[in-house]
């Protein structure tokens, strides 16, 4: 299994002994991860306006920092209502809101460094295993429920927005896109409530989809491929049966992850708001949403490149030499934020256990 691989190379990585080290190439890491990205992103600002000379709304930005701050606590929240239901017994608040918060951000944190977000779940899963004193299967469950009403969540807004707001997106290429980003987005989470909720049906479904690849050489090792895939589909939907077995904790779980994500994609129109750009607030959701959905399948570590390209409609309507900067402060709160905060934690988390101060 995925998780039993990440937690014996996560435990591997953190022994003592290579502690010290580990730490030092995690700062130095993370020092040229934010130089790099930041030169690719933003290298080219010739045509940027100087800062001092830069009039804008300074209080606008108060807002797009609220929804941020908001957003990360209804996600915390989120996965403090499911640690509480797993424990199935008195677990201390303080704990629970330490756990969560830790699980979001790292989860965050590495969502952003690794090609395609691929590994903010796994190292959820080794951290909720080495700290939450939750059983095995529950803290595998968690981080997989967590991103799996994330994805159900983003799924009803995006449909939302292209079925009743189309009109607001004028370019037709991004409309195509994002649509197809859509559909690339919602084949896990589909086909993981198929498996929950109709096995059978869906599992044939799968067979048929990798056979497909296979005969068209996209996939090679068809039979490994298959149960691989149908592995971890399988372990998630024991993730969504886990959640279903609390009433109403598969609503509250969705409906925090609808708050995250609404809040999230609201930051880009106050950003524009508060560089002078005059724009609706409607349209300025749709578009983010659109281009949201557009660069989801781009591999790049936090999407770097295809984002600042895409998100350039959305900031469009601002002078040219107001543009960098507005991209600049929306790609603080999508992307930087995260990767200054993960080492952050992982400091702290050394200092508690130098001092031998418990989790």
């Amino acid at each position: 299994m995925v998780a039993e691989k990440i937690t014996k190379f996560g435990t591997f990585l953190f022994k003592k002994k290579r502690r010290p080290i580990l730490i030092i190439s995690f700062i130095i890491l993370n020092v040229i991860v934010i130089i790099l990205t930041a030169k690719a992103e933003f290298g080219n600002s010739q045509n940027a306006t100087k800062l001092s000379e830069v009039k804008m709304n300074w209080w606008l930005l108060i807002p797009a920092a609220l929804c941020f701050v908001f957003a990360i606590n209804l996600e915390i929240q989120k996965y403090v209502l499911m640690i509480k239901e797993a424990a199935k017994e008195k677990y201390d608040k303080r704990k629970a809101r330490q756990i969560a918060r830790r699980t979001v951000l790292l989860g965050k944190y590495y969502d952003n460094i690794t090609p395609a977000a691929i590994g903010g779940q796994p190292f959820q899963i080794f951290y909720m295993r080495r700290n939450s004193g939750l059983k095995k299967g529950a803290s595998t469950s968690i981080p997989i429920f967590g991103m799996i009403a994330g994805q159900i969540a983003f799924l009803v807004i995006a449909m939302f927005c292209f079925i009743f707001g189309a009109y607001a997106i004028n370019n037709p290429v991004l409309f195509t896109t994002a649509w197809f980003g859509l559909i690339f987005f919602a084949f896990w989470p589909v086909m993981i409530l198929g498996v929950t909720f109709v096995p059978k049906p869906t599992i044939k479904f799968i067979k048929l989809i990798v056979k497909f690849l296979a005969k068209i050489k996209i996939v090679k090792r068809r039979e490994a491929v298959l149960e691989k895939v149908e592995s971890e589909i399988k372990e998630s939907a024991g993730s969504v049966k886990m959640i279903l077995k609390t009433k109403g904790l598969f609503m509250k779980t969705v409906l925090l992850s609808l708050g995250f994500n609404l809040l999230i994609v609201c930051i880009p129109f106050f950003v524009l708001a508060a560089f002078g750009g005059s724009v609706n607030f409607w349209v300025a959701l749709t578009t983010t949403v659109a281009v949201m959905s557009a660069v989801y399948f781009i591999p790049t570590p936090g999407n770097s490149g295809a984002a600042e390209g895409t998100f350039f409609l959305v900031f469009s309507g601002l002078s040219s030499g107001y543009v960098f900067w507005a991209m600049l402060v929306w790609r603080f709160f999508s992307y930087y934020i995260y990767i200054i905060i993960g080492p952050i934690i992982y400091f702290i988390m050394h200092l508690e256990k130098k001092h031998n101060v418990k989790n």
